[in-house]
């Protein structure tokens, strides 16, 4: 055998391996979605419709999902998405420094910043602050 078929049938055995990978992981991540999508679950369709899955019928490949109060859709369940998540706020510990507020809460009217067509160098100097002369 020559070294250019060796390499043809390397390559050819590598992108088979990751065909198979790639789509034993796709039916793990379908599979999982699947188990997700129970009556009462929130979910997105692959047009981008939102709702509270109601039922979903095996037979006929059907789900009923509820828009809003009142308003059913029947899809097909293929277009069923994901299961959207409760999207929970995350608490950051570390806080934004914002600008310095008078008694009344309120932002000062005189402010460091520089006028239009100023010069950031020119900007007149917050009192108390440090001189770089």
């Amino acid at each position: 055998m020559d070294p250019l078929t060796i390499v043809m049938v390397v390559i050819l055995a590598a992108l088979v391996f990751f065909m198979f990978r790639n789509s034993r992981k796709r039916q793990k991540e379908q599979a999982e979605t699947r188990s997700k999508m129970v009556p009462g679950a929130e979910v997105m369709t692959n047009f981008g419709l939102y709702g509270t899955l109601l039922s979903v019928d095996e037979d006929d490949n059907t789900a009923i999902i509820e828009t809003s109060p009142g308003h059913v859709v029947k899809v097909h369940r293929q277009v069923l998405a994901r299961v959207v998540e409760p999207k929970t706020p995350e608490t950051d510990d570390t806080e934004v420094a914002g600008p310095e507020l008078n008694q009344d809460h309120a932002i000062p009217a005189e402010s460091s910043a520089p006028e239009f067509g100023e010069r950031i160098d020119d900007a007149p100097k917050k009192p108390g602050a440090k001189s770089d002369d």
